[in-house]
C-alpha cells in the first residue's frame, strides 16, 4: 500500500474514533472501535495499521492506539 493509502487508513481509524467517543467508558470505546475495524476491514488495511501503530503511530488518537493494540491482539491469537 501506498503512503497516501496509509494516510487514509489513519483517518478513517480515527474517525471511527470520534465517533465512538459517545460509550461510558474509553475501554468501551476502543473495543467498539476495534470490533469495527476487525468486522469491516480486509486483513491487509488492518495489518497496516498495526505495523504502523507500532513503528510510529503518533497521528492515531489515543483511542484508535488502544483499538488497535486488541486488534493485535487478536490477530497474533488466531
Amino acid at each position: 500500500m501506498s503512503n497516501e493509502q496509509l494516510r487514509n487508513l489513519i483517518k478513517m481509524a480515527n474517525q471511527i474514533s470520534a465517533n465512538n467517543l459517545h460509550h461510558e467508558t474509553e475501554r468501551a470505546a476502543s473495543k467498539a472501535v476495534a470490533n469495527h475495524i476487525s468486522m469491516f476491514w480486509a486483513r491487509s488495511m488492518k495489518n497496516l495499521i498495526i505495523e504502523y501503530a507500532n513503528a510510529d503511530g503518533s497521528e492515531l488518537s489515543k483511542l484508535s492506539r488502544k483499538a488497535i493494540a486488541q486488534i493485535e491482539m487478536k490477530v497474533d491469537i488466531a
